[in-house]
């Protein structure tokens, strides 16, 4: 096959906020083909996107190439002045962001903005790439291909608008195409849709690609090759079957082991006499201007009932906008309920949380999805951790710097960090904090929202076993929020499935215990990648289930 790209000892450094210069890639080294599809993979900081973005003669702010060539068709990338540089982007090589929806400007149509890179260069008449961006919308499986780019970015779904994304990319017949994560925030029903559409497109216009991840299964059905990478050098490079299967560096078994996450051991059904920790009773919620019901007019719990027993972990799974965060902002009280209640430890809750004992406040704590907005960016952890050591427990002075202390051993930190503020931890350390500070109150039950969602898989496998650790104990309870199925199934007792605002069932998450029921469960269940080449080809769903209930 024809050599597309060849990477030749590549060294790029970054300047600190403190002014200290960083190498961040580390001379390396590897070779594209044209067609073929490789993966880098890897925690953050490895240096996978900064690679990518270097293939297309781009840096990000702070960063500088010292060494190394990057060459592209046969033309050397680095030796090219930027206006040069600039037109080859779009045309040679392009790319597809993680977030679609911060790529498209919400005031221009879909169409204006997918044909726009091909007048920039001026390649094809407007009318001859309005016609070709139908059949690209066609080709990437999109509803109604040839009005779909009439309307404007707001008004298709995320799946819809990544898939968009992609025909922008493709629309100038590049030769490669860069993958940032464009899957990661796509739940599992709309990521197989997806993903299904990249391949089919890549590999029929034998076009190479770049694709940047750190989902192992997803990498499985897409790439021809991996290259692992940590710390900004190589670790292990070769045939995705190979890595998979017979990874021989010891990092490349890291992450393999860490993709699955060991199920935590299954405990005797609890019997049913005894009081659970949390009811939830017919809890209808939403937003806007209450009726004359006292309804909201945007509804989106209907219904909702369940209930966790003391020292158990429940976890709840759906698709994005099937109210999982909704139903933890309500039980926080952050969000009151228009109708039903909660009891929590046989105490009935008042619906907002400004009425609550402080005795409710402190029992139930939730750790929110991003850390990063969740921590006061001008306080230390030490003030942040203390905060609430004084307002549950009346703790000052030396009983609460040494307090502080315990905390950050309990959730596995350096005491140092006590001084740093959340601008100088990394995403696992401030999820850490995050937890601390629920810890802080003392309390029995904890809803974690998504809280690993934003993590790398070898960060993500570290807070999912530190959650087990601290359960065993402390004797906790958790109510368990995430589209990671395969996440919930490692910590959880028994699921639940929602959709649309409602509770469809609730298993047990074991394989042979667990079978789930309803249809819409079944095609959740089914579309979680699984961790071996081939799995996608071989996918067969249900097409009615996929036409009721995927997000396409």
């Amino acid at each position: 096959m024809t050599r597309l790209v060849e990477v030749r000892d590549l060294r790029i450094e970054a300047r600190t906020d403190a002014g200290r210069i960083v190498e961040i890639i580390r001379g390396v080294s590897f070779d594209i083909d044209e067609g073929e599809i490789v993966a880098l993979i890897g925690e953050s900081g490895s240096g996978k996107t900064t690679i990518a973005l270097d293939l297309m003669g781009y840096t990000r702010p702070g960063c500088r190439v010292t060494g190394g060539t990057v060459t592209l068709d046969g033309v050397e990338m680095g030796a090219l002045p930027e206006s040069r540089r600039a037109t080859m982007r779009g045309s040679l090589v392009s790319y597809v962001p993680q977030s679609a929806a911060a790529a498209f400007n919400p005031a221009h149509t879909i169409m204006d903005q997918v044909v726009e890179v091909v007048q920039i260069h001026g390649s094809m008449p407007v009318a001859e790439a309005r016609t070709r961006a139908v059949g690209l919308f066609r080709a990437l499986a999109l509803p109604n291909p040839d009005t779909i780019g009439d309307r404007y970015p707001h008004q298709v779904s995320g799946g819809q608008l990544q898939r968009l994304s992609a025909a922008m990319a493709l629309i100038g017949n590049p030769k490669l195409v860069i993958f940032d994560e464009p899957t990661t925030a796509l739940d599992v029903t709309t990521q197989v849709e997806v993903l299904r559409a990249f391949k089919s497109v890549m590999r029929q216009g034998g076009i190479a690609g770049v694709y940047v991840s750190h989902d192992l299964a997803v990498v499985a059905q897409i790439a021809d090759r991996i290259i692992v990478l940590r710390h900004g050098e190589i670790q292990e490079e070769g045939r995705t079957a190979d890595i998979l299967e017979r990874p021989q560096h010891a990092y490349t078994r890291q992450l393999l082991a860490a993709f699955r996450p060991g199920a935590a051991p299954r405990p005797p059904r609890i019997d049913q006499d005894d009081a659970p920790l949390l009811e939830v009773r017919g809890i209808v919620a939403g937003y806007g201007k209450a009726d004359a019901e006292g309804l909201p007019p945007i509804r989106i719990l209907k219904d909702v009932s369940l209930s966790l027993a003391r020292g158990r972990n429940l976890g709840i799974v759906g698709e994005s906008g099937c109210g999982k965060s909704t139903l933890a902002r309500v039980i926080a009280g952050i969000l009151p309920a228009a109708r039903g209640e909660i009891v929590l430890d046989g105490r009935t809750l008042a619906p907002d949380f400004r009425q609550r004992r402080r005795e409710d406040l402190r029992d139930l704590q939730i750790v929110f999805q991003s850390a990063d907005t969740a921590l006061n960016p001008r306080q230390s952890i030490s003030e942040i951790l203390g905060r609430p050591l004084a307002f549950y427990h009346g703790m000052g002075g030396r009983a609460r710097e040494a307090r502080v202390d315990q905390l950050l051993d309990m959730v596995r930190l350096p005491r140092a960090l006590r001084h740093r503020r959340p601008g100088e931890l990394s995403g696992g350390q401030k999820q850490r904090i995050n937890l601390a500070r629920a810890l802080a109150a003392d309390a029995k039950l904890i809803l974690c929202d998504e809280i690993t969602s934003a993590l790398d898989t070898v960060v993500a496998a570290a807070i999912i076993d530190l959650l087990k650790e601290l359960q065993r104990e402390l004797s906790l309870s958790y109510l368990f929020i995430s589209h990671d199925i395969e996440t919930v199934r490692a910590i959880c007792d028994e699921v639940v499935v929602m959709y649309k605002g409602a509770k469809v069932e609730q298993l047990r998450p074991d394989v042979n215990d667990g079978q789930p029921t309803q249809p819409y469960s079944r095609l959740l269940f089914s579309s979680v990648p699984q961790l071996r080449t081939g799995w996608l080809d071989g996918l067969a769903q249900d097409p009615e289930l996929t036409r009721a209930f995927a997000q396409r």
